[in-house]
């Protein structure tokens, strides 16, 4: 185990501090990492460094679908080759970037930012779910497909939506079960999310049988 007496230098303690509170980073692997900066050329660094953070004050969350953007409006709610008529309701960042991998899918989406989860003490007034309940109440939109995990969670929170959509001219259908149960959309091969999305059913079919 990596103890403060182990280093010679409180920079190196305080690098080492920072990177090791990165999810699955612990402060062996965070000493090993900063030790790596140290040996590479001072401008390795800095573009590391740089990057970071231009990323966190550059990136900003889109307006209307809540993926991440350098603008407003992000490049595919702006994109006059996408279908504004269908929106794919997502858990995060990650999913979209899954579908768009598959090129199996050229509507809009929308990022919830997580899923129901009253063990985390999350509930839906912390997901973006009100937005979305906006977006089709504005109207244009014909379809919105539940593409959340196929976990407790994701089913619970699935649920939830299709009930604050009820009564709204929309269709609602979820992704077919190539998912398998337990699994989350981010760690699902392209080609079975592809299919997937591709034969996706109505949510109502998955409580009437």
């Amino acid at each position: 185990m990596v103890t403060d007496q182990e280093f010679t230098s409180q920079l190196l303690e305080e690098a080492v501090t920072q990177l090791s509170r990165l999810p699955g980073i612990g402060r062996k692997t965070a000493l090993r990492l900063a030790l790596h900066l140290l040996r590479q050329d001072e401008s390795a660094a800095d573009a590391l460094g740089n990057s970071l953070i231009n990323m966190r004050h550059g990136i900003r969350y889109c307006r209307i679908c809540h993926n991440i953007s350098q603008s407003d409006i992000c490049p595919i709610c702006s994109s006059p080759q996408r279908d504004p008529s269908i929106v794919c309701v997502v858990e995060t960042v990650k999913d979209v970037m899954s579908f768009e991998r598959t090129a199996q899918y050229q509507g809009l989406y929308h990022v919830l930012g997580g899923v129901i989860s009253p063990v985390d003490g999350i509930g839906p007034d912390r997901l973006q779910i009100d937005s979305l309940v906006e977006r089709v109440r504005k109207g244009g939109i014909e379809e919105v497909i539940l593409a959340l995990g196929a976990t407790m969670e994701g089913d619970t929170t699935n649920y939830y939506i299709y009930r604050r959509l009820e009564g709204l001219p929309v269709k609602i259908t979820q992704l077919a079960r190539g998912v398998s149960v337990g699994n989350e959309i981010e760690y699902t091969d392209e080609i079975t999310l592809g299919r997937s999305l591709v034969n996706r059913t109505l949510f109502t079919d998955s409580f009437q049988h």
